[in-house]
């Protein structure tokens, strides 16, 4: 058994990421089982899934919707906030009555919660019927560890650990439209409120020939749309020590002609002037950027540990507003961190006010154990922080709204990637600026980019007509 180790996740040595290949030699030995997987989290646990389901694919398995049908359950799960842990233990105890009726059922837990050296210590107390724990550096295990799950009671195989980059990994994607495309794992940053270098590991990119090639394999399939993927993609290259940039592979990626590149989620810090020139350059490139502030206030971005100020975060928006054409911009913002003022928050509105932000991701903080954050003095009252998110809100809804009204009687392309959840008649999809739209299109679109006369405008989403 591994357990995970908080102060070995902190440790970093600079030493150069191993390249591997992944081994896929356990086919075929679960032939007519079946599994359920539920994902919490971010993109790239999103992306973790697919690596995961192309694994028990492997084994033989085939996929279900139905908790009860199921013969493997696994949890990718979240530790980006509390209430992230607080679903997942919810659905253990829909998961410890199934496994009373059926108790051969194979449960794992995977992603990011697994890394935490006290959620494991909660797991091995309180769930037993747990049948492992892996954590995000050995998902390449998986089939390993599930084969072996049918002889031991539980397994903890979590590694804490600067980690590795892994090639040759078979993915059964969710989409035959649009796909995510890892270019560098893990975090450096170190920002004081979060998690993830602790979860995830050192900065270490995979190597620029094997992006491009999977992405060219992608387009040759049909692919639309790829998202190049990183906990802070413009990190990409840093670590190969010879002067590699993120905005060198996004214009190599550029060259392969795929309708439509996007990457997520950039860092103010890493965003040079020759990324935006590339962003500009290329047609393929999609003009919308998401760039976490987290805060307006200089004093809480120093405690937070994010290295830029207020000023030099609207500098560089303000260039990316003059430089890349039509380009839209959305945000990440902290409400309530340890220490925040009124003063405080109202600097946060002010960036609000004059970036206007196409979108925002709003939170209140969440304090995350083993943080530096989490041991600062918070005593602003949970209703104060309700409030001023609920003021936040107010303002950033009003100018996404705003934003989106622009469009309005306007033709823009839409890449339709299914049918509308809301009304079967229609289509959805997204605009180059990440605006979705529900089109009143025929089936026929899905997969395709279309022009589109935007008919109506809300905060989070726009209405329109196909034009033939």
């Amino acid at each position: 058994m591994n357990y995970p180790n908080l102060k070995e996740a902190k440790k970093r040595s600079n030493k150069k990421a191993e390249y591997k290949i992944n081994d896929y030699s356990f086919s075929n030995k679960m032939m007519g089982k079946k599994y359920f997987l539920r994902t919490y989290g971010c993109q790239m646990n999103e992306h973790d899934s697919e690596e995961m389901k192309g694994i028990l694919e492997f084994l033989g398995m085939t996929e279900t919707d139905e908790l009860e049908n199921s013969d493997v359950i696994l949890l990718n799960t979240c530790a980006i906030r509390e209430n992230a842990h607080e679903k997942v233990f919810g659905y253990l105890g829909r998961i410890k009555h199934l496994k009373k009726e059926k108790p051969d059922i194979i449960v794992g837990i995977g992603g990011c919660m697994s890394q935490e050296e006290n959620i494991v210590n909660e797991i091995t107390k309180r769930h037993p019927y747990v049948n492992f724990v892996f954590g995000t550096h050995n998902i390449h295990e998986l089939g390993s560890l599930i084969l072996e799950s049918q002889k031991n009671k539980q397994d903890i195989e979590v590694y804490s650990m600067e980690g590795d980059v892994y090639e040759g990994i078979s993915y059964k994607r969710d989409s035959s439209i649009t796909a995510w495309v890892n270019i560098i794992y893990g975090c450096d940053k170190f920002c004081t409120y979060c998690i993830v270098p602790y979860t995830r590991g050192s900065e270490r990119s995979r190597k620029k020939e094997e992006i491009v090639k999977e992405v060219n394999e992608l387009k040759s399939k049909g692919y639309m749309e790829v998202t190049l993927l990183g906990q802070n993609v413009n990190a990409y290259g840093h670590d190969f020590h010879d002067g590699t940039e993120f905005s060198d592979l996004l214009e190599e990626v550029a060259k392969t002609n795929i309708p439509r590149i996007r990457f997520v989620t950039s860092h103010p810090w890493n965003f040079t002037d020759k990324m935006i020139d590339v962003i500009a350059k290329y047609d393929n490139i999609m003009p919308y950027i998401h760039l976490p502030i987290q805060s307006g206030s200089d004093r809480i971005l120093k405690l937070m540990g994010r290295r830029y100020t207020k000023e030099e975060y609207l500098e560089l928006f303000h260039k990316m507003k003059e430089k890349i054409p039509n380009v839209s911009i959305t945000t990440d913002i902290i409400v309530g961190f340890p220490g925040e003022t009124e003063e405080d928050f109202l600097e946060t509105l002010d960036v609000v006010e004059k970036c206007k932000f196409d979108g925002a991701f709003t939170f209140i903080f969440s304090p995350r154990e083993g943080t530096p954050a989490a041991k600062m003095k918070d005593d602003t009252p949970l209703e104060e922080k309700e409030s001023r998110l609920a003021r936040l809100n107010e303002r950033v809804n009003y100018y996404s709204k705003m934003n989106n009204e622009k469009l309005l009687e306007k033709v823009v392309h839409v890449l339709i990637l299914g049918k509308s959840e809301k009304d079967e008649s229609k289509v959805y999809g997204y605009t180059d600026t990440m605006k979705l739209v529900n089109v009143s299109a025929s089936k026929d679109t899905i997969g395709k980019i279309i022009d589109v006369k935007i008919t109506d405008a809300k905060s989070f989403s726009l209405d329109g007509t196909a034009i033939e």
